[in-house]
């Protein structure tokens, strides 16, 4: 049996990235035959625009197409965000309306889905958290009810990568192995 394959998003493209860091964080504590790619191309999206889409008539833009196939070929996802003005960044909701076609039957329809989040802040992204499952749920995804929230998280990441908080790190490992379980109910079903 191979690996179950979690793809990574964050929604923070700064190279010191909380996010970031709790996604690399969250591939030290995955359960046993589990693997998640953190994804890098959020960055060479452009803005949504129909017209350059597919339903416009037109072959996919390549970072689009490497987005979308990302996502197809991934078993589960994973994304991380922060909150920018209590809601989502718009590098995150332009890859979720990208993905999100064609619709219905995008590469995100049923896909198992989790979010967490990290900020400065001591509420750990909570809202943003809130809006981006929202967006999924509308998505179509199937979107994990457990969440994570790091607050203060520039003083959360141990040298090591993991998180310093014992708690956060058992919370990390658990909504992990929930996702996990997701994906190998979905592929039971799917045989």
């Amino acid at each position: 049996m191979s690996a179950i394959r979690i793809l990574g998003l964050s929604g923070s493209l700064r190279s010191g990235s909380h996010n970031t860091a709790l996604l690399r964080a969250a591939a030290l504590s995955l359960p046993s035959g589990v693997e998640l790619e953190v994804y890098d191309g959020l960055r060479d999206l452009p803005p949504y625009d129909a017209d350059l889409d597919v339903e416009g008539g037109r072959d996919p833009i390549e970072a689009v197409a490497r987005l979308r196939e990302a996502i197809a070929e991934a078993d589960g996802i994973l994304i991380s965000t922060p909150e920018f003005n209590g809601s989502i960044p718009g590098v995150l909701k332009n890859a979720l309306d990208w993905a999100s076609r064609p619709f219905p039957d995008s590469a995100l329809k049923g896909k198992p889905t989790a979010v967490l989040g990290a900020s400065t802040g001591l509420f750990g992204a909570v809202w943003a958290q809130a809006e981006t499952k929202k967006i999924l749920g509308i998505i179509g995804a199937d979107v994990l009810d457990g969440e994570l929230p790091v607050g203060q998280a520039h003083g959360a990441f141990g040298d090591d990568g993991h998180l310093i908080e014992p708690d956060l790190r058992t919370a990390l490992e658990e909504l992990l192995g929930v996702l996990a379980a997701r994906v190998g109910a979905r592929d039971s079903q799917a045989v």
